[in-house]
C-alpha cells in the first residue's frame, strides 16, 4: 500500500487529501462497510494484513463517499514471502509472481495488467450476489404472476400466493443484509442505530410488507400487485444494466424493460393503490368471521410508515390526497358525526 500511496500522491494535493479522508474515515460505525467487507472474499492469510483491509476500506470510500478517489491495484510485492517462494525463486522479477499464481496461463504481460486475485474474487462474488438477488426476483416474478391469474385452481393459486411473498421476504432481507450488515453487537446501544438506519428503506417497506400478508389467515390476491411490480421493476433494471448487449434481449426484451424504467412512476402510483386498496379491504374483513384485529392495525402503522418514509412518501401522500378530495365533501354532507373521529385519525396519521 506505500507504493500504491507514493505513486497517487505524485499527482497532486486533492488526491493526497482524499487519501487522508479516506484513511480518517470512521468505517466500524458504518453499516454499510461490515456488509461491503463480509462479501470481499480474500485468503485467510491476506485478511488479517492491515494493508489489505486498507486497500478495500479505499475501495468502499471509493464506492460509498468520494467516487473520486483513485484507487491503486494492490502491488504485487504485497503477496507474502511464502507465496513468493511457492511462486518462484526469490530473484524472480514480479511479473513472474503475478503468472506464478495465474498458474502459468498468460503471460507477464497481460498479467501485469490484471486486477489482483483478491480484487478479482471480490467483484465476482458481487456480482454472484446481485445475480442470485436477481434470480429470486425472477422466480418471484413468474410465481406472481400465476398466483394473481385468475384461471387458476384455489389450491395452485394459494401455493404461488406464498411462495410469492415468501421469495420476497427473501430478497428484501438479502438486499438489506448486503447494504447495511448487521449490528456492531447484539445490544440495545448497537441495535437501535443499525433499526433507524433500515427502518425508512424501501427493502425494509417490502420486507415488512411481505411478512403481514404471509402470515395472514386471509389471502388477498390484490397483495401479489405490489409484490409483481416490485419484481419487474428489479427484474428490468438489472437485465438492462447486464445484457444490454445480448441479442436475445434486444430483439424480445428492450422494449419492455424500458418501458418498466421510463414508467416507473405509473408503476410506484399503482403499487400504493393497491397498498391502501388493501387495508380497506383489511377492515371490511373485520366485519367477517376471518377477522384479525391487531394485523389490520399493524398493517395501518406499515401505511404510516409508507406515508412518511422518503421512497414512498410521495406516491402516498398523493393517492390519500385523491381520496380525501372525493370522499371528504360527502362525509361533510351526509355524515358530519365522523368529522371528529376522522380528524383524530389524522392527528395520530400526521405525527
Amino acid at each position: 500500500m506505500g507504493d500504491g500511496d507514493a505513486s497517487t500522491g505524485g499527482g497532486g494535493d486533492p488526491q493526497r487529501l482524499k487519501r487522508i479522508a479516506a484513511g480518517a474515515f470512521d468505517y466500524e460505525n458504518d453499516a454499510r462497510w461490515a456488509g461491503y467487507w463480509s462479501n470481499v472474499l480474500v485468503p485467510p492469510h491476506l485478511a488479517s494484513r492491515a494493508d489489505v483491509v486498507d486497500h478495500f476500506k479505499r475501495k468502499f470510500y471509493q464506492r460509498y463517499i468520494d467516487p473520486d478517489l483513485v484507487v491503486e491495484p494492490m502491488s504485487s510485492t504485497s503477496s507474502t514471502p511464502s507465496n513468493k517462494s511457492a511462486a518462484s525463486s526469490s530473484s524472480t522479477p514480479s511479473s513472474d509472481n503475478v503468472r506464478a499464481r495465474d498458474s502459468g496461463t498468460v503471460n507477464s504481460g497481460s498479467s501485469a495488467s490484471q486486477p489482483p486475485p483478491a480484487e478479482r474474487i471480490g467483484s465476482s462474488l458481487w456480482f454472484d450476489g446481485r445475480t442470485i438477488h436477481f434470480s429470486i426476483n425472477a422466480w418471484v416474478l413468474v410465481v406472481s404472476s400465476l398466483g394473481i391469474l385468475p384461471i387458476l385452481p384455489k389450491d395452485i393459486a394459494s401455493k404461488a400466493y406464498r411462495l410469492s411473498l415468501l421469495g420476497t421476504i427473501c430478497s428484501s432481507a438479502y438486499s438489506l443484509y448486503c447494504t447495511y450488515g448487521k449490528p456492531r453487537a447484539w445490544n440495545m446501544p448497537a441495535i437501535q442505530p443499525w433499526l433507524q438506519s433500515i427502518i425508512v428503506a424501501k427493502d425494509f417497506v417490502h420486507l415488512m410488507f411481505s411478512l403481514m400478508m404471509f402470515t395472514s389467515n386471509v389471502h388477498f390476491k390484490i397483495a401479489l400487485l405490489p409484490v409483481l411490480c416490485w419484481a419487474l421493476d428489479h427484474v428490468a433494471r438489472f437485465l438492462r444494466r447486464n445484457f444490454a448487449r445480448s441479442s436475445f434481449y434486444r430483439r424480445y426484451l428492450e422494449e419492455p424493460c424500458l418501458w418498466v424504467e421510463t414508467n416507473n412512476t405509473t408503476v410506484s402510483i399503482l403499487c400504493s393503490n393497491a397498498e391502501i386498496a388493501l387495508g380497506f379491504l383489511m377492515i371490511v374483513s373485520l366485519f367477517s368471521s376471518k377477522r384479525n384485529i391487531i394485523q389490520t392495525f399493524m398493517y395501518f402503522h406499515l401505511l404510516k410508515l409508507m406515508y412518511h418514509a422518503p421512497v414512498t412518501s410521495g406516491y402516498h401522500q398523493s393517492v390519500w390526497a385523491r381520496i380525501g378530495r372525493a370522499v371528504n365533501p360527502h362525509i361533510h354532507r351526509y355524515a358530519p358525526f365522523l368529522n371528529t373521529p376522522i380528524s383524530a385519525a389524522q392527528r395520530w396519521w400526521l405525527r
